[in-house]
């Protein structure tokens, strides 16, 4: 048991929080941040392979528009490369897998053509969407009073356009299209920039990774920060009025400050007991934000082989349970790793079997896709974050129907001494890591601003 004190208190010390940390201690103040796990990055996550090379089973992109995360990543001196994307990509479709290359793939016209028109149709709507306020959008209860399930299913002619969306409403959030509401997906797609934005390889959300996998991002600002962080101190009660804010860990560690910055996804600072409890506005809104369902599996090889049979690596599948693919390999190219997400629904299921069962039925995805020597790895690697106590999802939030607009401004609103950040608060790339880092200047900025 100790007892802290500094001008601030952050609860977490993932990207948004030692953003925070690190913006409040340049401007003289003094911080200390109290982190759950017992080690920092929140959602990013490293593992080791084997010689010298690492993987990431948390956030690994970066893309060309996320100017905030990369230029956080030149500030610590730290270099990225691009995800592998030569050669021709493949489409398991009704059955079959079908090379080719570019981002179109070789299916029906008409599915292609009806494809094109839903999401043309979406961007126009989301440049409807004030970011900073999507409640304000004209016809907002309308639209959030729908899912993006019963939106594709008005706007399009084909079953298999309506695949290709489900398949990237898996990609993007990790869940189904019955499960966001579909003002959630349109100011997710004005967050980005665009639809393509988030699902691009080239020019998009997954264009780059970074050198020593992305957890170095968090690594290097803690590393500056020093004994300002401190870790395995589970924050379990925030009291705060007019005298400050008192922050107390599970093992008793309590840390005094002038304002406190929390900074995690909305669903686990409900788990916090506050004294006095938060306005009902604020609870019923993280009630609303349920975390996505996704396993991200790994399969390693020797070298890359599918690059030698002309591929990118990069899959999709209306089949699954593996819906998409990537090659991970680290940056010179051995070992070869072949990167797989369950999500959704698939996800779901696949936290119900064994770890045996699990493998299996990857590997034989990959095999299926890849051909015979996928059926061989020489490693495995999995992680489901829905399973931690400290994320209890990922890859980030995704509003009901009618959260935003009844409980919307709540979202980002300090609440006396209590200021919010993380990924889900950012108005610019919400839910990625260049997000998280924007939200964490923010709140530094409000706090000092306070101060």
């Amino acid at each position: 048991m100790s007892e802290l004190e500094a001008d601030v208190v952050v609860v977490g010390a993932g990207l948004a929080g030692l953003t925070a940390a690190r913006g409040l201690v340049a401007q003289g103040a003094s911080v200390v941040v109290l982190e759950a796990r017992d080690r920092v990055g929140g959602r990013l996550l490293n593992h080791d392979i084997g010689g010298g090379q690492v993987v990431e089973v948390g956030g690994q992109w970066v893309g060309p528009t996320q100017t905030r995360a990369l230029a956080l990543s030149d500030e610590l001196g730290l270099t990225t490369f691009p995800t592998y994307d030569e050669g021709e990509n493949v489409i398991e479709w009704r059955g079959a897998p079908k090379r080719y290359r570019g981002p179109i793939p070789r299916i029906g016209a008409h599915v292609l053509a009806d494809t094109l028109r839903a999401q043309r149709r979406l961007e126009k709507l989301a440049r409807t969407v004030p970011v900073e306020a999507p409640w304000l959008t004209p016809d907002a209860r309308t639209l959030d009073s729908q899912t993006f399930d019963t939106w594709l299913r008005a706007n399009t002619l084909t079953a298999g356009a309506r695949t290709l969306m489900e398949l990237a409403t898996e990609a993007v959030w990790a869940q189904e299209p019955r499960d966001v509401s579909l003002l959630h997906v349109l100011f997710y797609v004005q967050s980005a920039g665009g639809f393509d934005d988030l699902i691009g390889t080239e020019g998009g959300a997954q264009e780059r990774r970074w050198v020593g996998g992305s957890q170095r991002l968090a690594l290097e600002m803690a590393a500056a920060l020093g004994d300002r962080v401190r870790l395995s101190s589970p924050v379990r009660t925030i009291r705060h009025g007019e005298a400050g804010v008192r922050v107390t860990t599970r093992s008793g560690t309590t840390a005094h400050g002038r304002r406190v910055i929390v900074a995690l996804p909305p669903v686990l600072t409900a788990r916090i007991d506050y004294d006095p409890i938060l306005p009902g506005q604020r609870d019923q809104l993280t009630q609303r934000m349920p975390q996505g369902t996704v396993w991200k599996c790994m399969a390693i090889y020797d070298e890359p082989f599918w690059r030698a049979d002309g591929l990118t690596g990069q899959a999709t599948s209306d089949v699954g349970p593996v819906r998409t693919t990537f090659d991970n390999s680290p940056p010179g190219g051995s070992p070869g790793v072949l990167l797989a997400f369950l999500e959704g629904d698939h996800a779901r299921r696949a936290s119900t079997i064994s770890a045996d069962e699990r493998r299996r039925m990857v590997v034989g995805c990959l095999t299926r896709i890849f051909g015979p020597r996928a059926a061989r790895p020489d490693g495995y690697v999995e992680r489901c974050w829905a399973e931690e106590e400290f994320t209890r999802g990922c890859y980030g939030c995704a509003m009901t129907t009618g959260a935003w607009t009844s409980y919307g401004p709540a979202l980002r609103a300090p609440i006396g001494r209590i200021h919010w950040a993380g990924a889900e608060t950012a108005t610019r790339w919400s839910g990625y890591m260049d997000g998280a880092i924007r939200s964490g200047d923010d709140a530094a900025a409000a706090v000092l601003a306070a101060l």
